[in-house]
């Protein structure tokens, strides 16, 4: 398989997994996107110019869809105000880790491991820092807003981000090293007897 044809079936993966998750952030099946935008990153550095902006149309479609079924106006939902136009830089913090991890991934290694705990950890932090800072101060969906308030709301909201995150990232970094310890394999010991 080309080095395209693999990118094409991660971007095919990434599109599918988004669009079954992001329908209902807090459904039993957790949102995948910060995820997605990591893995994109990891993967599709290369293509970053074009799948990036892919990526987050089809999040805003689905957003759309999802509020729209529910018969409301999408610029008038609880989400979306002008702080959701910072999903663009927050969700490019994801994919930005992504991409720094794959500048120095050699293998899979514990070094590895933790150059991706790291960068994980970085990103989502970042990515929430925009995310919900955003919100939490354009928006007007918090009345009187005080440091105070928006640090306890960061710090109560940022582990369930992280774990999902990790959760779908961990997922991801296994079928890496499964592809990986599969692909220094003799030929002939990967044909099925």
């Amino acid at each position: 398989m080309t080095a395209n044809a693999q990118r094409a079936f991660v971007l095919s993966l990434l599109v599918l997994l988004m669009a079954g998750t992001r329908i209902n952030h807090f459904a039993p099946i957790p949102d995948a996107s910060w995820a997605v935008f990591f893995i994109g990153g990891f993967y599709l550095r290369s293509w970053t110019r074009w799948a990036f902006p892919l990526l987050m149309a089809l999040a805003v479609a689905v957003d759309w869809a999802v509020i729209s079924s529910q018969g409301m106006s999408f610029w008038q939902h609880y989400c979306v105000s002008a702080a959701y136009w910072m999903l663009i830089p927050a969700y490019f913090a994801m994919w930005a880790g992504g991409m720094l991890l794959r500048r120095y991934y050699k293998a899979a290694s514990w070094q590895s491991l933790g150059m991706l705990a790291g960068t994980l950890i970085g990103s989502v932090a970042l990515c929430h820092l925009i995310a919900q800072g955003s919100f939490y101060w354009i928006s007007a969906s918090v009345a009187e807003p005080t440091f105070a308030g928006w640090a306890s709301n960061y710090a109560d909201w940022l582990l369930p981000y992280l774990r999902t995150a990790a959760l779908y990232t961990g997922a991801a970094a296994l079928v890496q090293v499964v592809v990986e310890v599969a692909g220094k394999q003799p030929a002939t010991d990967r044909v099925a007897h």
